[in-house]
């Protein structure tokens, strides 16, 4: 057996120089004795970590705000929202994707995660798959990505082939793209229309993105998602009333919401939902108005589902 090490390729050496340039690569010095300490001055660290993450998201606002303004043009106009990414990036992606049918009463297609390495990959690490940029690309042709729609690629390094390949794809067919990383002048970011870098520093432990960069990740794209629905008209005030009561947590949500949006006893948001087949927003309207719940599921239906639009066209009908 040889005592010489193996050859490293010029492609191997390149990445490991790239990485050790990466923020969330570093070693972070605060901490070099983490494992030393006691699980409470373990977790206060981590905790004091994890307030990083949220100044980081904090400080990217306004590349958020630009995003979630073109993703709301893109679905106005009968578009999708489209997220994908490796690893921890991408099961954040799919979360958020399968969390918006339920909240917001929303077709399971309007919002799509995808993750390199298939539904697999959502339990067990399919690592290489994000090396393969025609994988990204091949994925977004899979689902018909056209150009009503919106893309972010998301990559704790902002660099990952997988999310590069799936930009250029949406680039090509010219949906909104968007690179969301964790590192600032990324090069997800520089490939996209739009970047949104959420610097979060080194992790705790060294390297370890499914940590600050998964906390940023998760935030960002819980405000994208659900300002994007506020804006569609999915929220009153800051009720869900387009919640899916599927089961009967989701069913005496729907009747306090009905309550709190009315002032109204529980038997009589009963009795409004039953009424409208369970529509939260129609309740809302019979009960405010008196309306025949027939005619305010056609109300909300002519006003795009928006229940202040529905509210006036209704008020303003009764005061001719």
């Amino acid at each position: 057996m040889s005592g010489h090490p193996p050859q490293q390729s010029a492609e191997h050496r390149a990445l490991r120089e790239l990485l050790g340039e990466l923020s969330t690569e570093q070693v972070n010095d605060a901490h070099a004795g983490f494992d030393l300490l006691s699980t409470e001055a373990q977790l206060a660290a981590m905790q004091a970590e994890s307030a990083q993450a949220v100044a980081a998201v904090t400080e990217a606002t306004p590349q958020i705000a630009a995003a979630v303004d073109a993703i709301v043009a893109r679905l106005r106009s009968g578009g999708r929202l489209v997220y994908a990414g490796a690893g921890t990036a991408g099961r954040m992606g799919v979360l958020d994707a399968s969390e918006i049918p339920p909240t917001f009463g929303t077709d399971p297609a309007l919002v799509v995660g995808l993750i390199a390495g298939g539904d697999g990959a959502l339990r067990s690490a399919v690592e290489n798959a994000e090396d393969d940029a025609a994988l990204g690309a091949a994925d977004l042709e899979a689902i018909g990505l056209g150009p009503s729609d919106a893309f972010i690629g998301i990559s704790a390094s902002g660099r990952t082939p997988y999310v590069l390949g799936a930009i250029e794809y949406a680039k090509r067919v010219g949906a909104l793209s968007i690179g969301f990383a964790c590192n600032a002048d990324s090069a997800i970011g520089a490939a996209a229309d739009l970047a949104i870098e959420t610097v979060v520093g080194p992790e705790i432990v060294a390297g370890s993105t499914r940590l600050k960069g998964g906390t940023a990740q998760k935030l960002v794209l819980n405000a994208i998602s659900t300002i994007a629905m506020v804006r569609l008209g999915k929220v009153h005030g800051n009720l869900m009333v387009d919640v899916q009561a599927t089961n009967a947590k989701l069913r005496a949500r729907a009747e306090r919401i009905v309550m709190q949006a009315t002032g109204v006893d529980a038997a009589t948001a009963s009795a409004a939902l039953a009424s409208v087949d369970g529509h939260v927003k129609a309740a809302i309207l019979v009960t405010m108005t008196g309306v025949d719940p027939q005619l305010a599921l056609a109300r909300l239906a002519a006003e795009d589902g928006v229940l202040r639009d529905a509210l006036s066209s209704v008020r303003d009908t009764t005061v001719e």
